[in-house]
C-alpha cells in the first residue's frame, strides 16, 4: 500500500540543526508593527473626534502627539532596557 500523507523520518536521519533566530530583528519588526496600529488607529479616531467638532480647544492639539508618540517610543525605550538586562546574563568569553 502507497504511503499518503507526511513522511516519517528515521531517528537516524533526523540531524539536530540549529536554527538561528536574529531575535533584535524580529522584535524590532513587531515593535514597528505595533506601533503603526497604534498610531493609524488613534490617528483615525482623532479625525473623527475632529469632524464632529470635538477638538476645539489649544490643549485639544497638543494632548494628540503625546498620545500618538509616546507609547511606542515608552515601548521602544523598555525594549532597549530589557535588551541590556539580559545581555547582563551572557557569559563572559
Amino acid at each position: 500500500m502507497p504511503n499518503f500523507g507526511i513522511p516519517r523520518r528515521v531517528a537516524s536521519d533526523f540531524k539536530a540543526e540549529s536554527v538561528s533566530v536574529n531575535w533584535r530583528r524580529g522584535l524590532f519588526r513587531v515593535w514597528m508593527l505595533i506601533s503603526a496600529g497604534w498610531i493609524m488607529g488613534w490617528t483615525i479616531y482623532l479625525i473623527l473626534e475632529g469632524v464632529q467638532g470635538s477638538l476645539s480647544t489649544r490643549g485639544d492639539f497638543i494632548e494628540v502627539p503625546i498620545l500618538l508618540f509616546a507609547p511606542p517610543i515608552a515601548l521602544w525605550l523598555f525594549g532597549l532596557a530589557a535588551a541590556w538586562a539580559i545581555r547582563g546574563f551572557e557569559v563572559e568569553r
